[in-house]
């Protein structure tokens, strides 16, 4: 492809509406395939978009288009019974995102009469919704090539069969619930069910962790690690990181993706296009040999279960700890193995007797030894979780403090903690290093 030769992203165009939180204020923006339009736009790459949406967004949408670099806007199609608004409830990912398509088991689309030709566009991004792909297919080029980035509403894979022989490339993240269905325990079956699409690649993004290029070509895998910071918004990093991808591949796909994952980082981190594109421009300054050799945090969703996480914290059934609760579902979320020695060892009735509490010291303080990293929640200052930091730091063990209700500010628990904040995208983050640092120092 030449470098000129504009991308054709197809795909829904919705409306976006973060809910407050105490991150930040709501938020109401252009969604769906505007995230990826953004990112070209930023990337400096000429694009064109093929859309679905109502008909009160089609002159918005077209506006900001216009004025963020596309060439040419195609309405393909008006959608009936829902506003194609999207609710969004944790814009940062810590945990489920808690989307709400409003509406949407009365959506339907219909297609406008007649199609535009879409056969100048050798590059087609198609980002899967309620509309039927396949009856799109002649109205291109025998010789485009599609990209799938695979999120929703794809059953399996077998339904993108009739773009075999077409496909540049397929990509899937750990948040889509195609990948929880058939990859989330065994990626060899996964890779197995995109090769039978027969695309170049296949990118698989496993959010906080990086990602992964499987050559189908060949039997190459390439980890592109994740840069970990402040996530202001983690809603259409990976349709930026696929568009970016796709628009550079004339590169090869390796550097493709690497940048690509520049650009996502750069999304994640702000709301604002003008800066978004300004810190793109900046990042893609640095020679890829450069940008491959600062690294960053690999640790492949497959991996995570390989090692074990410690909870401290007063997981009690008689204490309130909607904190430590949110914090397990948020490392579940991202296939951690969180050990809770209170549920796995069982909870002292009180009183009790001084044999049933060296029983437990005894298994816990064995759990604890086992497990590679500790996860601590102090809520109240609950002393056990605070022994426990301390005998974590002592043999060694990365601990991650998480301090929600800013009670246990002192020296030992903040310096001994690799991470300690009272901000769970913090801890997050941190948790993801630390294992990723046991990852490759095994290796």
């Amino acid at each position: 492809m030449e470098k000129s030769s504009p991308i054709l992203i197809l795909g829904e165009v919705v409306i976006d509406f973060t809910l407050p939180s105490d991150s930040g204020p709501c938020k109401l923006r252009l969604g769906g395939i505007v995230h990826a339009a953004r990112g070209l736009w930023a990337a400096n790459l000429e694009y064109s978009v093929a859309a679905f949406c109502p008909q009160y967004v089609v002159d918005d949408a077209r506006h900001f288009l216009f004025a963020h670099g596309c060439k040419e806007f195609h309405w393909l199609g008006n959608v009936f019974g829902a506003p194609n608004v999207v609710v969004i409830g944790d814009a940062t990912e810590v945990s489920h995102q808690g989307y709400e398509d409003l509406l949407r088991e009365s959506k339907r689309i219909t297609l406008n009469e007649p199609l535009p030709s879409l056969v100048g566009y050798e590059k087609v991004i198609v980002f899967p919704g309620k509309f039927d792909v396949t009856a799109l297919l002649p109205l291109f080029s025998p010789d485009a090539k599609f990209t799938f980035d695979v999120a929703y509403e794809i059953d399996d894979f077998s339904s993108l069969r009739v773009f075999r022989e077409r496909m540049d490339a397929v990509i899937i993240s750990t948040s889509s619930e195609l990948f929880v269905k058939v990859g989330k325990d065994d990626v060899d079956k996964l890779i197995n069910e995109v090769r039978m699409l027969s695309p170049a690649v296949f990118l698989l993004k496993e959010n906080r962790g990086g990602s992964r290029l499987f050559s189908m070509e060949g039997s190459s895998v390439e980890e592109i690690p994740a840069t970990l910071g402040d996530t202001v918004n983690s809603v259409g990093v990976g349709d930026v990181y696929t568009a970016v991808m796709v628009g550079l591949s004339y590169k090869g796909w390796g550097e493709a993706a690497w940048r690509g994952c520049q650009a996502a980082t750069a999304y994640s981190q702000t709301t604002y296009p003008d800066d978004l594109k300004r810190d793109i421009q900046r990042g893609f300054k640095l020679p890829i040999d450069v940008v491959r050799a600062l690294g960053g945090t690999a640790l492949p969703w497959h991996d995570r279960q390989k090692y074990s996480i410690y909870l401290a914290g007063p997981d009690f059934s008689y204490f309130d700890k909607p904190e430590l609760e949110r914090a397990v579902d948020s490392l579940a979320y991202h296939n951690f193995k969180v050990r809770r020695p209170v549920q796995e060892n069982g909870e002292i009735e009180r009183p009790a007797s001084e044999a049933e509490l060296a029983r437990t010291f005894q298994m816990d303080y064995q759990l604890l030894k086992d497990c590679d990293v500790v996860f601590a929640i102090p809520l109240g200052r609950d002393p056990g979780t605070l022994v426990e930091i301390g005998m974590a730091i002592a043999l060694g063990k990365p601990v991650i403090t998480f301090d929600p209700r800013d009670e246990n500010a002192n020296t030992m628990v903040m310096a001994g903690s690799v991470v300690y904040s009272r901000v769970l995208d913090e801890c997050l983050n941190g948790t993801f290093n630390a294992l990723a640092k046991l990852r490759a120092a095994s290796k």
